[in-house]
């Protein structure tokens, strides 16, 4: 059994660590907070995009953009940019861990696909393994904010343009409720026109009912104003899935400050018996002592 001392040192070890996992928790917690409040700000205006763009594509079906799929080229030649979004810091539960096991799996399938990274631990993880990393994005994951999005955006739209890359997929983080979050993999661009089809078509495209058509006017053209539309459907895509994964990190992050809260706070029990147990052996072990030596004393007199 080890003695008084040692057993106080880990209860005062203990109880520093439980001090250090509420504060992060508290903190953890008010980050999440503050990144969903800045999100419901911003997503109205991403949706009138969405909705803006499934208009345009409802009245103008025919129309030819960079930003859409080309069927000219075959997935066997295509080059493939994988934009991968982990954390900077660990202690989130299974957070980066889900994220690049999704990574790998991409990379197993693209052997060639050029890397764009955010987060530390992604970058030491690809680092570790060999990987060349294309694009690292620095000082974003921690704090997601619209500028940085349209930043990282204009790089990935630059090398699509200019057929550096013919697909991007992004890897990150979604949130399915408070409790579950799942490592998504999403084709980023070029966009795919059947996920922006009206559901009320999809519902009524065997059905002899027509949509109604809207009085439009694009000026100077249908695909200017596309050219105008889908970029900035790019950046509130990707400042969505930022946000989103900043909240999933901190989430995880406590849901694991509070189970190792819950844990500290039973080893604390355990370790306040064992003190007890350890005191009492040690003040019956000097009571038995002194009896004896009362004893030796009576029989010596």
């Amino acid at each position: 059994m080890a003695s008084t001392k040692e057993i106080k040192d880990r209860i005062s070890s203990v109880r520093d660590t439980l001090k250090i996992t509420n504060a992060m928790y508290l903190i953890s917690s008010s980050k999440l907070k503050k990144a969903k409040k800045a999100l419901a700000e911003t997503e109205p205006f991403f949706y009138s995009l969405q909705q803006s763009v499934t208009r345009l594509l409802r009245h103008v079906p025919e129309m030819k953009s960079i930003y859409f799929e080309d069927e000219d080229v075959h997935d066997e030649e295509k080059k493939v940019g994988l934009l991968v979004v982990t954390a900077d810091k660990g202690l989130a539960g299974a957070y980066n861990h889900n994220v690049l096991k999704a990574m790998e799996e991409q990379l197993t399938k693209y052997k060639d696909a050029k890397i764009y990274c955010m987060g530390q631990i992604g970058k030491h993880y690809l680092e570790a393994k060999g990987y060349d990393i294309d694009t690292e994005f620095n000082y974003v994951v921690q704090d997601p904010t619209l500028s940085r999005a349209r930043s990282i955006s204009e790089t990935l739209i630059d090398d699509f343009r200019h057929h550096r890359v013919d697909e991007i997929v992004m890897i990150y983080t979604r949130m399915e409720n408070a409790m579950t979050e799942n490592a998504e993999v999403r084709q980023l661009l070029p966009l795919v026109r059947e996920k922006f089809i009206d559901k009320r078509v999809q519902k009524l495209k065997n059905l002899p009912v027509d949509i109604p058509m809207e009085m439009l006017s694009f000026v100077p053209s249908p695909e200017a104003v596309m050219d105008r539309i889908a970029p900035e459907y790019v950046v509130g895509f990707v400042y969505g899935a930022l946000v989103e994964s900043f909240c999933c990190e901190h989430n995880a992050r406590m849901t694991a400050m509070q189970s190792a809260t819950d844990a500290g706070e039973k080893m604390l029990e355990y370790l306040s018996t064992e003190y007890n147990r350890a005191r009492q052996a040690a003040i019956t072990q000097e009571i038995t002592e002194i009896v004896a030596g009362a004893k030796a004393q009576k029989k010596d007199s």
